[in-house]
């Protein structure tokens, strides 16, 4: 009879559980589909779906700290003095072009500064000389945040400088992220530390902290040199961005070197995850520098599931919305939900070349399939769907018709919609936005069109493991 009575409050318990949770998604749901299939799933399975819901269904990332929004005094300060610096967006000619504008300033809550300069890097050797060069240059400090690092030789050469900039007695802050760097050995770590580097991981390894979130991750790549130069894009730290990994096949990659104000928000960003990660508020320079050839207005975009609004999936619907000409999206990940794939389909039937430059190769075949599940709404719409071929395209750029472009690490996908952090640049100078134009050209030249019949002529098993995985997309 014991036996009994805890087995029926176990099950008691469960359910409980089950229904605390029911009551959780029907007041915090934003997509009803999501909602429904977790309802259904907890009334109906409750010891497989209660587990999975704790560790998979929250979608806000209730304990990050976020400063922006919840009133934490220090950085609440800068981001004020940063909004009403004199440096932001100047009067257009076209009011329209302004306002599209000024919702993106109110999203990510900086301005549109002046006087930066853009530099992009196509590549991985690109990129990794670039990062060197400034890490070796800092004089004051280095700001490191990344979703991945690797102890291979670009994470040899890493922390190689870092050490030796530790020993001329610059301070080194190094943020990671628990999941994306799972298999970095703690051995690397330890010896940063022991040379001196403050080290944290977004999750810091604290059970507390993470409170069963562990589906939010830090997807942020960025480096900072004495708030002097700034770097974003889609490159982590691993010798994989060089081609040397994944059977040897090239990864087409891009980052972004940027010196002047804008290098202020992506410290700011870093900053609000480093005081989150350690709850440490470091001294920091806050006076952007000019550069002597710096005249492109950049805006600097984090997002993420601590956000009021969710930010990344109203960047890409203003983005889509507004565009009048063109359209060109690179995305390693392409699984949108409905109400992004309504508006790429809405912007190519008013006349808009839409094009989505996709992997052939993947480093996700789940999320690759699912991809193909799009082709006919895609195709009918006059969406060109594009295959890249000569390896696995990781980069994720924007091009809004002449008029600005973008890169970051935000995918097409529902990751980073609602559960990564993300952080994107976005500039709106000529120079920059042809290179994005040049690069993108280059690009499509090694692709392949896709048609419907790359879905329609496969098997039916095949077609239904695309549906299928499309639905767990938002796990992946």
């Amino acid at each position: 009879m014991p036996d009994v009575s805890w087995l029926a409050a176990a099950i008691g318990l469960l359910y409980l559980t089950a229904a605390v949770c029911i009551y959780r998604i029907l007041m915090t749901y934003r997509t009803a589909q999501g909602a429904l299939a977790w309802v259904l799933a907890l009334i109906g399975l409750p010891y497989i779906a209660v587990p999975l819901f704790l560790l998979f269904g929250r979608n806000r990332f209730g304990g990050y700290l976020n400063a922006r929004r919840t009133g934490d005094a220090a950085l609440t300060e800068l981001l004020n003095h940063y909004e009403q610096q004199s440096a932001s967006i100047s009067q257009r000619d076209h009011e329209h072009f302004d306002d599209e504008l000024r919702v993106l300033c109110k999203l990510g809550r900086q301005p549109f500064t002046k006087g930066n300069q853009c530099d992009l890097l196509k590549d991985g050797e690109a990129t990794f000389d670039a990062l060197f060069d400034a890490m070796e240059s800092a004089r004051r400090y280095i700001l490191l945040e990344f979703y991945i690092v690797r102890s291979d030789k670009i994470g040899q050469r890493i922390k190689s400088i870092l050490k030796r900039k530790l020993a001329q007695g610059v301070e080194v802050w190094f943020l990671y992220d628990d999941i994306g760097s799972v298999w970095l050995p703690r051995k690397y770590l330890r010896e940063l530390a022991a040379a001196g580097a403050n080290i944290a991981s977004f999750g810091d390894g604290n059970f507390r902290r993470m409170r069963l979130q562990v589906n939010f991750r830090n997807h942020r790549k960025l480096l900072v040199c004495d708030g002097e130069v700034g770097f974003v894009g889609g490159i982590n730290l691993g010798d994989e961005y060089l081609g040397t990994a994944m059977d040897e096949e090239p990864w087409r990659d891009s980052h972004c070197r940027i010196t002047g104000p804008a290098v202020t928000g992506l410290q700011l960003a870093w900053l609000e995850d480093w005081n989150w990660a350690s709850g440490e508020f470091p001294t920091l320079n806050w006076t952007p520098s000019m550069p002597a050839r710096g005249d492109q207005e950049v805006l600097i975009l984090p997002t993420g599931p601590a956000d009021t609004y969710e930010t990344c999936t109203l960047f890409f619907l203003n983005c889509i919305n507004n565009a009048r000409d063109r359209l060109w999206i690179a995305s390693p990940y392409f699984v949108p939900d409905f109400q992004i794939m309504n508006a790429l389909q809405l912007a190519a039937l008013r006349g808009v070349d839409v094009r989505i430059i996709i992997p052939e190769k993947s480093d996700s075949w789940l999320i690759g399939l699912a991809a193909y599940s799009y082709l006919v709404q895609a195709c009918r719409a006059g969406i060109g769907i594009y295959q890249y071929q000569p390896g696995f395209m990781h980069q994720k750029m924007v091009l809004v018709d002449n008029r600005y472009a973008a890169l970051g690490t935000a995918n097409l996908d529902n990751r980073s919609m609602r559960l990564n952090f993300e952080i994107t640049a976005i500039c709106t100078a000529g120079d920059f936005v042809e290179g994005i134009e040049h690069m993108l050209e280059q690009d499509l030249a090694s692709c392949r069109l896709m048609s419907e019949r790359d879905y329609r002529e496969r098997s039916i098993p095949f077609r239904l493991a695309c549906r299928t995985i499309r639905l767990a997309a938002p796990l992946l």
